[in-house]
């Protein structure tokens, strides 16, 4: 009897920390590598793509089920159905502060993945560009973006905070991508008149 209460005691703790949810767990477990992309044509998914998220503990980044999420999402992104050049979590039904950008700004223009990610300032005017976005498919416009940030986000591998400048390109992508994490669309910032995607 003690040692059961023993063995209870440590699985209590092992989970302490720990909030992945079930739903989670399943979207990212039994969805192929490919998650498939919320849009706002689905009520049910625009719900999801309006919902502030919340931030990833600890433990959850070196959980290895963090590790799945962050391919599938690179994945996700790059294949030929979506060929985009950023993705946020509540995209593929995550409502975690998470994207993944491709970093136009750095050799061989990578994908990365940032959790807990913030933009924590901003420099120079906005200035208009076109924008469009995987959850708003066959749609494009005019959004005002900032081209130079500094962005804070947490490193999976150490737990501590980074902070760095991001300029042009990648950080108007950023600035879209973060918008996501609010539960805010581009279509919210139009500029301009939207046209269809050509």
């Amino acid at each position: 009897m003690i040692l059961m209460s023993m063995m209870a005691g440590l699985l209590a703790a092992g989970c302490a920390g720990s909030r992945w949810t079930t739903q989670e767990r399943a979207l990212i477990e039994d969805q192929p590598d490919v998650m498939r992309v919320l849009t706002v044509a689905d009520a049910d998914d625009l719900a999801v793509l309006r919902t502030v998220c919340r931030d990833f503990s600890r433990r959850e980044l070196s959980d290895p089920l963090y590790r799945t999420l962050a391919a599938k999402l690179v994945a996700t992104v790059t294949s030929p159905e979506q060929d985009g050049v950023g993705i946020a979590g509540p995209q593929v039904g995550i409502s975690r502060n998470v994207v993944a950008v491709q970093r136009f700004d750095k050799e061989g223009e990578p994908f990365e993945v940032y959790p807990n990610i913030r933009i924590v300032a901003t420099r120079g005017e906005q200035v208009p560009g076109r924008e469009g976005c995987l959850s708003v498919p066959g749609r494009r416009g005019e959004v005002l973006r900032y081209q130079d940030i500094d962005i804070s986000y947490t490193s999976p591998e150490t737990g501590e905070s980074v902070t760095e400048t991001v300029q042009g390109f990648t950080a108007v992508i950023f600035q879209h991508e973060t918008d996501h994490l609010k539960g805010v669309l581009y279509t919210d910032k139009l500029f301009g008149a939207e046209s269809a995607d050509n």
